[in-house]
């Protein structure tokens, strides 16, 4: 129905709006049509983030890139090999501007307020693994923000495997400190850094956090280029074949 409505020229929601009458929604009633697309126009000046979170779903949260990436938050955790909310040991956040890397025992309740200020989400496998930990080492906090999982969504249009395996693919490298590590070796920093304040390890944990999450960003452009090309443009390049 989608690529029925692009081929037809209606490639906005005022072309919809402006349209109705003339345009197929299958069994979804007009009026109801109607008052969706009305309060999406309304949600996404006013920056509506909440709006469209459930609506669109980890599957589809790709397609608000563009008008969310101003309120982006690329987030990455760092653990001590456990699964449960008391074995973060820092999360690093990057909002295409700057980095900050919030540590156990230093800073890492100063999460909860940061992340509120954001729109979108960008995580590595983080349905699985970064927020539900996240939301278990900080009890209350609501993250209502529109969710990209970069794993999954590069996985739907053919590039799967890890994150470092991934940035290797499309030729975004690390720094010669960091390059090669892993995240049991992220485990390993950690304890080093406990047990004998090793403050080169610390270190090199962090330089290793903000690589994860500085390079999201890239990835996440590549991500929504890839699947607007196989979701959105192929549908005309079929066309022009035909």
């Amino acid at each position: 129905m989608e690529q029925a409505l692009w081929k037809r020229g209606c490639l906005t929601w005022q072309d919809a709006l402006d349209n109705l009458s003339d345009l197929s929604f299958g069994a979804a009633d007009l009026e109801k049509v109607e008052r969706v697309l009305n309060r999406s126009v309304e949600a996404l000046a006013n920056g509506e983030h909440q709006f469209f979170t459930p609506l669109l779903g980890l599957k589809e949260a790709w397609r608000a890139f563009p008008a969310f990436r101003d309120s982006c938050a690329y987030v990455d955790i760092e653990t001590d090999g456990g699964k449960g909310g008391q074995s973060i040991t820092m999360i690093g956040l990057y909002d295409g501007q700057e980095f900050d890397c919030f540590i156990k025992k230093q800073s890492l309740a100063a999460f909860r307020d940061r992340i509120s200020h954001f729109s979108m989400i960008v995580t590595f496998f983080g349905a699985s693994f970064d927020l539900p930990i996240i939301l278990k080492g900080f009890p209350g906090l609501t993250l209502d923000q529109i969710h990209i999982d970069l794993c999954p969504t590069l996985k739907s249009v053919g590039v799967g495997g890890g994150l470092k395996k991934i940035e290797k693919f499309f030729g975004i490298d690390r720094g010669e400190d960091t390059d090669g590590l892993t995240g049991y070796d992220a485990v390993l920093l950690w304890r080093r850094w406990e047990m004998t304040r090793n403050q080169g390890a610390l270190d090199k944990l962090v330089a290793y956090n903000r690589e994860d999450v500085v390079n999201m960003e890239r990835l996440a452009e590549i991500a929504y280029e890839m699947k607007k090309s196989a979701t959105f443009d192929s549908v005309f390049a079929t066309d022009q074949c035909e």
